[in-house]
């Protein structure tokens, strides 16, 4: 077995693991299918140990992820960070008083809460999930974390689907994408 030497070696790697679906979930979309990236052992711990390798100079409080391929992200980062993990979810799937957020879909709005004591104020917090895309899920979590008095120090995920330019809405913080599609790629 060849080992990759250098993290570019080792991205690419990954890359080729993921599994790309034409036409889904409607004709002309390429769905970039990060499940067999993750039911492989080596290549999620690969994946995990490269976005800890960028994280860890955070200082980190907390990590918060939404529903529900955020939370393999979140769950596999957050004992190797050291930091405890916020769940953000769908309407009335949390037990206990929530605070919550409606926000834009293309076509429609869309609500997520978390809980009302997750975060006291002053925390610093990582957002984390599979796939950044339109941005809209994670700025509506960005908002979320600042409501409750968190501070959002930076942003992680495993993908980005970078023409769909989804970093910019959220708001300079830095983002870090272990693997970017630039288009077609």
């Amino acid at each position: 077995m060849q080992i990759e030497k250098t993290r570019a070696d080792r991205v690419a790697r990954l890359k080729s693991i993921i599994r790309e679906i034409p036409d889904f979930p409607k004709p002309g979309i390429s769905f970039k299918d990060i499940t067999t990236l993750i039911q492989d052992a080596r290549s999620f711990a690969d994946s995990i140990d490269l976005l800890v390798e960028e994280m860890a100079p955070y200082r980190l409080d907390a990590i918060i992820s939404a529903e529900a391929r955020g939370f393999i992200v979140g769950a596999a980062l957050a004992p190797r960070l050291d930091c405890g993990l916020i769940l953000v979810r769908k309407p009335g799937k949390l037990p206990g008083k929530t605070r919550h957020i409606t926000y834009d879909l293309e076509y429609g709005t869309d609500t997520l809460e978390m809980h009302e004591d997750s975060l006291v104020g002053g925390e610093r917090v990582l957002l984390a999930d599979d796939v950044l895309a339109t941005g809209g899920t994670m700025a509506a979590v960005q908002e979320l974390v600042k409501q409750a008095g968190g501070i959002p120090v930076a942003a992680c995920f495993l993908a980005e689907l970078s023409f769909l330019h989804g970093r910019e809405k959220l708001g300079g913080i830095p983002i870090h994408s272990l693997i970017v599609y630039e288009g077609d790629d």
